[in-house]
């Protein structure tokens, strides 16, 4: 058995799917999912300076902060710092770890994979350090191959990648079979705005839709709100990185007031949903596909009632998952 720490939650979420919960002895502030992981003890923990006194889980979840507040705060933390998190070094040096789960992708969403390995050369038997670097759908899937087989457990992945995949493909072809593909703005932040990159566009276009801003296998990025404006979506979906549906409530009221939002298609047919990117959207590990499927509800509500918000029952298929405006 292997001694794993995981410093980000979709590595968690992937180390639970291939049933490694047991041999997770540490995790980041930030993994909540499954139930076990909030049992084990956090190694890492948000920098907190005078500019963020009511910091709380997230970069995304200031206390009392705007969107825009956020941002700065970020940018220039990131600028002065090189980094908005810490590690508890005793902490990780005790719990002995043989693998530590990291990644490279976002300097925003987890500790950089520089300073985690500069601490590991520093451990009596460094441990192996695992890379999750997606930008793709088929690189989460390749990501759950390298965390089982750092741990042993190829075998495993082979099955929980091919039910994934099943799951992706009832979709895709039953998505194919619409005429319809309207355009679908997957928005990442709303002040500033930014539009979907890496796996986001990808999703779009699995669910039988287009999004006309998204950078498909690219960093997100931000846009000018003319470009939201010029595009005309169809539909809005805010996936706001590191926000629950009541968060991106929020922000939704901030979106209204911004120039020529109500000229916009989404606006005047009320096609505006909030998801929980935190959980779902922004989370690069197995429930990615079920992102796809509320996708799949959102886009075609006839072709996918299963995954369609319907009234008076818990949102579309998982609970807290989704909000109609």
């Amino acid at each position: 058995m292997s001694r794993i720490v995981s410093l980000l939650p979709a590595a968690t979420e992937i180390a639970a799917a291939l049933g490694l919960m047991d041999e997770v002895v540490g995790v980041s502030h930030e993994c909540d999912f499954p139930n076990e992981a909030n049992t084990r003890p956090c190694v890492t923990r948000l920098r907190i300076n005078a500019t963020a006194r009511q910091a709380q889980l997230s970069p995304s979840n200031q206390a009392g902060m705007t969107s825009r507040q956020v941002d700065e705060w970020v940018r220039r933390a990131l600028r002065e710092q090189g980094t908005i998190y810490a590690i508890d070094e005793p902490l990780l040096r005790a719990l002995r770890p043989d693998v530590i789960l990291t990644q490279k992708l976002c300097d925003v969403c987890a500790v950089g994979y520089g300073t985690v390995a500069r601490l590991a050369e520093t451990l009596p038997e460094p441990p192996r350090l695992v890379n999750l670097e997606p930008t793709s759908l088929s690189d989460i899937f390749e990501n759950i191959r390298h965390v089982a087989q750092a741990c042993g457990v190829l075998e495993r992945a082979e099955r929980v990648i091919a039910n994934l995949s099943a799951r992706v493909e009832a979709v895709r072809e039953r998505a194919a079979q619409v005429a319809d593909r309207p355009r679908c703005f997957l928005m990442e932040w709303v002040d500033p705005p930014f539009c979907s990159g890496h796996w986001g566009p990808e999703l779009v276009e699995i669910a039988g839709g287009h999004d006309p801003l998204g950078r498909k296998h690219q960093p997100s990025a931000q846009i000018d709100w003319k470009q939201v404006l010029d595009a005309g979506p169809d539909i809005i979906v805010l996936a706001l990185c590191g926000y629950d549906v009541d968060l991106a409530r929020r922000d939704y009221e901030l979106l209204q007031n911004f120039p020529g939002f109500d000229s916009l298609p989404a606006a005047r047919s009320r096609d505006i949903y909030l998801v929980n990117a935190s959980a779902y959207f922004a989370r690069p590990g197995p429930r990615i596909v079920d992102s796809i499927e509320i996708l799949a509800g959102i886009l075609h509500p006839k072709e996918f009632p299963e995954f369609a918000d319907r009234p008076g029952a818990d949102v579309a298929a998982i609970a807290g998952s989704l909000a109609k405006i």
